[in-house]
């Protein structure tokens, strides 16, 4: 079913996959093989693959498909498969990585040229005060947690994020992701459903704060988002439970996503979507 509700991506919304952009190209990473096409009414070449393309994503190699295939049904590998960019596209150097639920509103170019600093990671930060920092997402209480990170170390959120997959490769993040998953694997460093924690540890000390123009966050669960701000994003994300396509969605933002739904989709009838 999701794989019917994905197959036209002209809005760039895909449920249960990632969008990875690269120079000219959208690759769609799904769970489940889909036939490899392009859009002739775009400029943008679109290539739909599944995890299943890449022979080394085993468990022999990865603790992620490991904990799966015993049993853990707290891991989600399409949430996982970030990890693996690197590997997965071995010739390129820098991506644009997309949360499935964004609206795309203004021209992502200028992010291929920002200036990462040497960092691996480019994201927007979402703390205020003394919220949203890691001390909300990592399990302090943990010996390895409290000597390696900050509490009030400031997060930030996946939904936009500009991977230099070279720095990426250089510093070993995958090989670093792999020893916190095993550490992790009866879940006490963090919540295993939750991906965040994860990239949190990985990238620490290795992300580029982006300005909070190039992704707004939280209208699946904020509602007091000003206009102003939505307008000016060139991201908007509907992170949280009200998404855009359900009935608790909130009536202010719902037609942000419902005017780029193609009504006489052939497949929309069976998504079952809140329109």
């Amino acid at each position: 079913m999701a794989a019917e509700c994905g197959r036209r991506v002209a809005e760039l919304h895909l449920p249960t996959a990632l969008l990875l952009f690269t120079r000219g190209s959208l690759l769609p990473l799904y769970p489940d093989p889909l036939i490899s096409r392009s859009d002739p009414r775009r400029t943008t070449h679109v290539q739909l693959i599944a995890y299943s393309d890449f022979p080394f994503l085993n468990a022999s190699f990865s603790p992620v498909l490991r904990q799966i295939e015993t049993g853990k049904r707290d891991v989600a590998l399409v949430d996982y498969l970030r990890f693996y960019l690197p590997d997965m596209f071995p010739a390129l150097q820098r991506v644009v990585l997309l949360e499935d639920d964004v609206v795309v509103q203004k021209d992502l170019a200028g992010l291929w040229h920002v200036d990462l600093d040497g960092k691996v990671n480019g994201a927007v930060e979402m703390c205020f005060g003394g919220f949203r920092r890691y001390g909300k997402y990592l399990n302090f209480t943990q010996d390895i947690v409290r000597e390696r990170f900050n509490p009030s170390a400031c997060a930030w959120e996946y939904g936009v994020n500009v991977f230099d997959l070279q720095a990426w490769r250089r510093d070993g993040c995958t090989e670093l992701f792999h020893q916190y998953m095993e550490l992790n694997e009866d879940g006490e460093l963090w919540d295993p459903t939750s991906v965040l924690p994860a990239g949190l540890m990985a990238f620490y000390g290795n992300t580029k704060p982006l300005d909070k123009s190039w992704h707004v966050m939280g209208l699946g669960y904020n509602p007091s988002i000003s206009p102003e701000v939505i307008r000016g994003a060139a991201v908007i994300h509907f992170n949280g439970n009200m998404k855009p396509w359900l009935d608790v969605a909130f009536n202010q933002y719902k037609a942000l996503w419902t005017k780029h739904v193609d009504t006489e989709m052939e497949f929309l009838t069976l998504c079952n979507f809140g329109l």
